[in-house]
């Protein structure tokens, strides 16, 4: 199988902790061609959507442990066809260029991708969860999106509540989130224009989200596949501060799924799987659903280690079968094919 990773540059990762790396180390283990490129690598020529690749270099023997395979990894530089591929996994971090993909949509149709090309073009931000369809609000808390300085101050004066949490549209890992408690909502006018005025003259969309108890002790981070959860852990916040993303500092701690959680998974599962998100993280505080993550969601490294698992198994199991049932059809397609041109 011909796999091709476009990510974030290879000199960049930690290799103790990335996900990615886990996922292309698996691909190596099994004997499968590897390449790896960054979204600034893509490139058309005589009308075909190619890549500036790094080709791995197949070794006799590959190491054992991903951080040992990171270390001894070569590689050669070559440009590739995009659709000579059977698989291509979307690790880049977000936000995503919707150029990126423009240049996957001529491929498509000949590589199986993951995250699908029109699921990251759905979910590339939080409008996803968003404005996701819950009525009752069982799943999701409420949600603001907006531009308008003076709407989002309406709605901060109207909350019930003693906090709501405020956050960019398109952060990730943590970025700029911040619990606005009602003791310090004289500062709203400052925050709102930090928020929303940006560089160059462009303003951006602002989230205010309803504050769901429990968010003090961190959320739980589950890995889906297909629409399954395969994997889940609990991350901590530091002390003093709102965001339990590791990379902020926070703590990762063994989790065994609710009835609760289980609930939004089940609910979730099959939109996801229907938009073409295959391979995403959520995040989930109280029982409810604060964010989906479709652009290289973290947690193998820690979620592994957590329950003596390896999730990346489960990832190239599943994507080997969906490769060779799109293989499969495509053989039947052709045979019925020649069975009518012969006739």
């Amino acid at each position: 199988m011909n796999v091709c990773f476009i990510m974030y540059p290879w000199e960049t990762l930690t290799p103790a902790s990335d996900s990615t790396l886990r996922l292309i180390h698996e691909s190596a283990l099994r004997g499968h061609q590897v390449a790896i490129t960054t979204a600034a690598n893509l490139t058309i020529r005589d009308s075909v959507t190619m890549s500036f690749s790094r080709l791995l270099v197949k070794q006799a023997k590959v190491p054992k442990t991903p951080e040992t395979f990171y270390k001894k990894a070569a590689f050669k530089e070559q440009m590739l066809p995009l659709a000579g591929f059977d698989v291509i996994f979307m690790r880049a971090n977000p936000p995503l260029d919707n150029l990126v993909l423009n240049f996957l949509d001529s491929i498509k149709d000949e590589v199986f991708i993951v995250n699908d090309v029109e699921g990251l073009r759905k979910a590339n931000n939080k409008l996803y969860t968003a404005a996701m369809d819950d009525a009752k609000g069982s799943i999701i808390p409420r949600t603001f999106v907006s531009k308008n300085k003076e709407y989002l101050k309406r709605v901060i004066e109207h909350e019930a509540g003693d906090k709501m949490i405020m956050k960019p549209l398109n952060g990730f890992g943590g970025s700029g989130v911040i619990v606005l408690e009602r003791g310090a909502r004289s500062n709203v006018n400052s925050l709102l224009d930090f928020y929303i005025t940006g560089k160059g003259g462009e303003s951006n969309y602002v989230i205010l989200q309803e504050y769901v108890e429990g968010a003090d002790e961190g959320d739980i981070r589950v890995m889906m596949l297909n629409g399954e959860p395969i994997g889940a852990m609990r991350r901590k916040p530091a002390e003093g501060d709102a965001r339990s993303n590791v990379h902020a500092g926070g703590t990762v701690h063994k989790h065994t799924l609710t009835p609760d959680e289980m609930k939004v998974c089940r609910k979730i599962g099959p939109k996801l799987v229907k938009d073409g998100l295959y391979f995403v993280g959520l995040d989930l505080i109280g029982g409810k659903l604060i964010e989906v993550n479709v652009l290289s969601p973290g947690g193998i490294v820690n979620i592994n280690r957590l329950n003596k698992a390896k999730l990346q198994v489960k990832v190239l199991d599943w994507v080997e079968d969906m490769v060779q049932d799109r293989m499969w059809m495509a053989e039947r397609r052709n045979a019925f094919k020649s069975a009518v041109s012969n006739a």
